[in-house]
């Protein structure tokens, strides 16, 4: 009875070799995933950054740019557009903020145009 039992399942010394080799795949494979780039807030072309300018409307902004992720609620007339970028390889982050001031409804200040 014990013969034929133990010719059934696996020795003690190769169900372990088993094991850590399942394990050491496991491992290897875990440093093979896809890490996805990230992107929130709003993406805005070079071009369109490059048609704003100061004196423009908030209507043809926001037609330009989008609506901005940001109205401040003390500040209605200060409108942000944020943008937050992480890349999946290198875990790199990158945070850019344009910030646009308006007055009686006419862009007046132009802030971070250069880094967004």
């Amino acid at each position: 009875f014990s013969a034929s039992y133990e010719s059934h399942y696996m020795p003690m010394k190769l169900r372990q070799s088993f094991i850590l080799a399942i394990l050491v795949i496991i491992v290897s494979l875990s440093a093979c995933v896809y890490r996805q780039d990230i992107s929130q807030g709003n993406t805005i072309s070079d071009e369109r950054l490059d048609q704003l300018e100061v004196g423009m409307t908030k209507a043809q902004v926001k037609f330009l740019l989008g609506a901005p992720v940001i109205i401040d609620v003390h500040h209605p007339d200060d409108w942000y557009f944020i943008h937050y970028f992480k890349l999946g390889s290198s875990g790199e982050i990158k945070n850019r903020v344009l910030t646009l001031r308006f007055s009686d409804d006419l862009l007046i200040k132009i802030e971070g145009k250069d880094t967004f």
